[in-house]
């Protein structure tokens, strides 16, 4: 039987560590390609001559990125999946081919709302780290998580 994570399983100050993942040039200009195609992310060539000087991924990978990484740092799925509430993406700085990521997350506000015995609103602080320990991204998010119909969820 599959474990999940419920709304009851989790607690303010709560922290979460990924593994590091590296981005390739490769992934950056598939990635681009079908999402972002801004010259600075697809042609390594014409990058060179954009305010990056060279090729970057799109932001909005980096923030892709760190859902999963999010995910994968889960002792096991959400009950129901994440669903998102909203969310605030701040980018610190560029990530580059060859850059090893991980993020680390805490919960920072978790409410119980009488309207909805079911579900919770979980927000979490996530920083992005390069393979040098500096922030490339910051996140903050709110997810909904279910609780626990056998905790009087």
């Amino acid at each position: 039987m599959t474990k999940f994570i419920y709304f009851e399983d989790l607690s303010v100050g709560q922290r979460f560590h990924s593994a590091s993942v590296e981005m390739t040039a490769e992934e950056i200009i598939r990635f681009a390609r079908d999402n972002d195609p801004q010259f600075f992310h697809v042609d390594e060539e014409a990058a060179r001559d954009s305010v990056f000087g060279e090729l970057v991924a799109s932001g909005w990978q980096t923030a892709a990125l760190t859902v999963r990484l999010i995910l994968e740092s889960a002792e096991a799925p959400f009950a129901g999946g994440v669903v998102g509430a909203d969310v605030h993406v701040s980018w610190k700085q560029p990530v580059r081919p060859g850059d090893r990521l991980r993020i680390e997350s805490e919960i920072t506000k978790m409410v119980a709302p009488r309207s909805r015995p079911d579900r919770g609103f979980v927000t979490f602080l996530t920083t992005t780290f390069n393979q040098d320990d500096a922030p490339v991204q910051t996140m903050q998010s709110t997810i909904v998580v279910f609780r626990d119909p056998a905790r009087g969820g």
